[in-house]
């Protein structure tokens, strides 16, 4: 069958972690306030964090940590979410944030928390769930 070849790339660390990465980028940037918002759906938690004006700072998801299918969803997924963003929040500098919920999936409450549990005050929890009115046309009637 013959050899198997290993090939070793020269120059620069190939096993640098990205979570590390950012944070150097992170530490550069102070922020004393910020906005979080939580966007949780059935399949997914995403947590934004932003200045005042809306400008985003950093962000992360379930699906960008790693979970795939139907862990995206969880309240665990979520919670790493939120000690992710708790932690770049803290190299920042952030000591308080508005909290922004939107959606109706299980991650809504773990992620705060887990970002609340980084030692952050949060200023006010709101929640923007859009609720419809009126709802969807009817349909026709059947003509017979």
């Amino acid at each position: 069958m013959g050899k198997k070849r290993i090939i070793k790339k020269t120059g620069g660390d190939t096993n640098k972690d990205p979570k590390a990465a950012s944070a150097v980028k992170l530490s550069r940037k102070k922020l004393a306030a910020g906005v979080l918002h939580v966007k949780a759906s059935y399949n997914n938690t995403r947590v934004t964090l932003t200045d005042m004006e809306g400008g985003v700072v950093t962000w992360s998801s379930s699906g960008s940590l790693g979970f795939r299918g139907a862990k995206k969803g969880t309240p665990y997924a979520a919670a790493q979410v939120g000690e992710l963003i708790g932690e770049k929040a803290k190299i920042m500098g952030v000591e308080e944030v508005e909290v922004v919920i939107k959606g109706v999936g299980s991650g809504r409450e773990s992620s705060v928390r887990a970002f609340a549990g980084k030692g952050i005050n949060l200023k006010s929890i709101r929640d923007e769930t859009p609720i419809p009115h009126g709802g969807p046309k009817a349909k026709k009637p059947r003509r017979v």
